[in-house]
């Protein structure tokens, strides 16, 4: 019988590759993972505190290898043939998300492994937009766009064979893995030539930018990649030594004692020589801006509770100053969002009596030598020194941020108003299944923690 590899050994696998992938096609990418690893040394030398609960919750290790890379596919097929992909990796789609209401016509999911093992294993995440030509005013222009997507086919028959073999055969062997991840990749790697001619680029680009980076090329070129920072100010501020220009404004909440949810920088869209048709059967040379460089720092999960509260907090800083996609309010709007976010608790102890966030739990040394013999209160269980907690990571993502960092990169044109209609059920129909609920995943994770706490104290000596 033949053995099959993880589906966490093929993710790390095609994280690699597709790390080695972009390195090459954008030499800013390796500088900014060169700078990243720099400020990470920094950060735990440090923090020795911060990286002694790090190695004990089996996420030290995690740090350098994480990544997250964004898509933007065109068609309900390729959107439901990805599904597929990613799932041999061990990827599911979680989170629904729409841009629209940020004037970004997409709406989107994040396919990540969803389990902790899996998470701790290999964190890779991947945000996949599908574009909405449903929003395009211009009748004449969808119908055109549609139909230059219909003709295209962004998987190498590899890619779909070795899927197809994966889901028959429930796994890969090492063999096929390997040649699964050189397939695959195929999809995300950027080509210089266009599969429209000028004009129509300039169709698109008129209504979008975005909208011209889906329908243009041959394949979703992966449009950035994301290293993960334990210091996204230091980054922000070493950036400009590195000949890197980072955007005005960091996304997401203030910087804090204890990170919340995610923060999001990145340095500016490259502008790349590409070819269009002529019409005559030659090329002609232009220019096309899409991909960038982007770096996140990641904060605890919040609860539906502290959810509320952070788009509350995020809402009433956005009414004082409404940030510009130029950076030129960019310190009105971080004195904003510091003035505002003061009403959210910035200690672990108070975030979790408060309901505001989700922790592990874990034995104390204390508690590795200690049975009770009923079930306690967990708040008891910590008073007493026999529980401790940390952070749960936030794995996902944040539809404003995602919309910042989406327009500052494209431009002030990338501000347009489209009617926000964010339509769920249309999504998954294209998807070819439901998108899952991340609240859930981080409370299973949660409850799993506190569970195994109380069954290691309320065991019975006999059975050790």
């Amino acid at each position: 019988m033949t053995k099959h590899v993880t589906s966490s050994d093929i993710r790390s696998a095609f994280s690699a590759a597709m790390s080695a992938m972009y390195r090459n096609e954008v030499p800013a990418y390796g500088t900014l993972m060169d700078l990243v690893g720099h400020v990470n040394a920094e950060a735990l030398a440090g923090q020795p505190q911060l990286k002694a609960r790090l190695e004990a919750t089996d996420n030290l290790e995690r740090i350098s290898e994480e990544r997250h890379g964004a898509i933007r596919l065109g068609t309900a097929d390729e959107l439901a043939m990805i599904r597929r992909v990613f799932a041999v990796m061990g990827m599911y789609p979680v989170g629904y998300y729409d841009l629209s209401t940020a004037g970004v016509p997409v709406h989107s999911t994040a396919f990540r492994p969803v389990g902790d093992e899996a998470l701790k294993r290999n964190p890779f995440r991947v945000f996949t937009s599908l574009l909405r030509l449903d929003l395009i005013a211009d009748q004449g222009l969808r119908e055109d766009a549609a139909c230059v997507l219909e003709k295209r086919q962004i998987f190498t028959s590899g890619a779909l064979e070795l899927t197809e073999k994966a889901e028959k055969e429930r796994g890969l062997s090492k063999e096929d893995a390997d040649r699964f991840v050189v397939e695959v990749l195929e999809t995300f790697r950027w080509h210089n030539r266009a599969i429209v001619d000028g004009d129509m680029y300039h169709r698109l680009h008129e209504a979008h930018r975005l909208i011209a980076d889906v329908v243009s090329f041959k394949g979703p070129h992966i449009n950035h990649l994301t290293p993960r920072t334990l210091d996204i100010d230091r980054v922000q501020a070493l950036m400009p030594d590195h000949d890197i220009a980072p955007k005005a404004t960091i996304e997401g909440p203030p910087t804090r004692n204890c990170a919340i949810l995610l923060r999001q920088t990145s340095f500016k869209a490259l502008e790349e020589a590409v070819s269009f048709e002529d019409g005559n059967g030659g090329w002609q040379t232009g220019s096309h801006t899409a991909r960038f460089g982007e770096i996140e720092q990641r904060g605890i999960a919040l609860t539906p509770k502290g959810r509320s509260l952070y788009d509350k907090l995020l809402a009433a800083s956005r009414k004082m100053v409404h940030p510009a996609a130029d950076g030129s309010n960019a310190k009105a709007y971080e004195a904003a969002l510091i003035e505002t976010f003061q009403a959210f608790p910035d200690d672990w102890t108070t975030i979790r009596v408060e309901g505001l966030g989700y922790f592990t739990y874990s034995l104390t040394e204390k508690g590795s030598e200690t049975s009770i013999s009923a079930t306690a209160d967990v708040d008891a269980l910590i008073a007493d020194g026999l529980v401790q907690f940390d952070p749960i990571v936030y794995e996902d993502f944040l539809p404003v941020s995602a919309a910042g960092i989406f327009q500052s990169n494209l431009g002030d044109g990338a501000q347009q108003q489209f009617a926000a209609s964010p339509n769920q059920q249309r999504f998954e129909a294209d998807l070819g299944a439901k998108v899952l609920n991340e609240f859930g995943h981080y409370a299973d994770i949660e409850q799993s923690s506190l569970e195994a706490c109380i069954h290691a104290l309320t065991r019975s000596p006999a059975a050790d």
